[in-house]
């Protein structure tokens, strides 16, 4: 097995490491790709197991060097820039993608996800199938987490029972992606009074251009479930404007509808928790990180994606996708 081959051992889906960093130079040295940071007293380098990385997001007061993007393209790694804290991203509407020119991603999802998407009704299904798939993954995650459960978030719980009550029937019943959007909104809206109530955050108003720590945690902890999303759709070589619930008009918008399968069921409930704790944003977003690994949920966007794009094409043999095989 060729060094090439050994960076890209491990599927995306299945690595842990999404790294955001600031006031540093990323090099390569040795063969490796590392991070310098640099202090009045002396200068510290540290490793970044490229292998096992799915995106390096750059922040304030970063470099890298053509050595170090030349071996993370080697690795598959997706590298974004962004503002201090992973926010605001640049240019206010999406991180500057770079992604390595000699990837070979396969034909398969895009021509699979193509073959429906041009037909409104055959959106609408993808998209009633993705909210239907959102609750499922929330009532799993809640339901086995054991710090949600110190947290009083107990997926039994008369008030959350009733945010879910009924949601299955009217997303079957919507006529169209409007609907679904106002369906998803007062689900939304539920969860949000669920977790004022256990975290007593009494003034709570969901807005987000506030400063408070609630409002500031959900804006990031959706930023961190869009990078994942990001990266899910960029792997299977999915366009990110075929949307099948945000608007056509909007060029990222697919990033948006995977990102929703995953952020009630983690980013909502910690931001909250994480703000009653009054814990510093690098502190949140270890959390939330911390959380997408436990409940693996980028192996879940990838499953929820490619079962959708693959809907009416069997999958190819193991062994001739490109990029993110199949799993037997």
């Amino acid at each position: 097995m060729d060094q090439l081959t050994d960076l890209k051992a491990i599927l995306h889906s299945k690595r842990a490491n999404i790294y955001y960093l600031e006031k540093c130079r990323v090099m390569q040295k040795d063969g490796r790709v590392l991070y310098l940071t640099e202090d009045k007293e002396e200068n510290r380098y540290w490793n970044i197991p490229i292998a096992n990385t799915t995106v390096i997001l750059l922040g304030t007061g970063t470099s890298i060097t053509q050595a170090a993007v030349r071996m993370l393209a080697s690795a598959g790694v997706l590298i974004g820039f962004s503002g201090g804290g992973g926010t605001p991203l640049l240019a206010g509407t999406e991180i500057e993608w770079f992604t390595p020119q000699s990837e070979y991603r396969p034909t398969e999802y895009v021509q699979g996800w193509l073959s429906f998407w041009f037909d409104e009704t055959q959106r609408l299904k993808v998209a009633r199938h993705f909210q239907l798939s959102r609750i499922e993954y929330l009532q799993k995650v809640w339901s086995k987490d054991r710090d949600l459960k110190n947290e009083r978030f107990f997926v039994d719980n008369l008030d959350i029972q009733q945010a879910f009550s009924g949601y299955s029937g009217k997303v079957e019943q919507a006529k169209n992606v409007t609907e679904l959007l106002l369906i998803e909104a007062q689900l939304t809206k539920n969860l949000y009074k669920t977790a004022v109530s256990r975290t007593e955050q009494k003034d709570f108003v969901r807005d987000y251009d506030s400063t408070d720590s609630a409002n500031a945690f959900l804006n990031h902890g959706n930023y961190l479930a869009y990078g994942l999303a990001a990266s899910t759709l960029w792997v299977l070589g999915i366009p990110h404007g075929f949307a099948v619930m945000h608007g056509k008009t909007r060029r990222g918008a697919l990033v948006f509808d995977v990102a929703d399968l995953i952020k009630d069921a983690i980013v909502l409930p910690w931001a909250f928790i994480c703000a009653k704790e009054k814990m510093t944003e690098q502190e949140f977003r270890q959390q939330i990180l911390q959380k997408f690994t436990e409940h693996k949920a980028m192996d879940f966007m990838f499953e929820q994606v490619k079962q959708q794009a693959l809907q009416n094409n069997p999958p190819l043999p193991l062994g001739e996708g490109r990029g993110e095989k199949h799993q037997s």
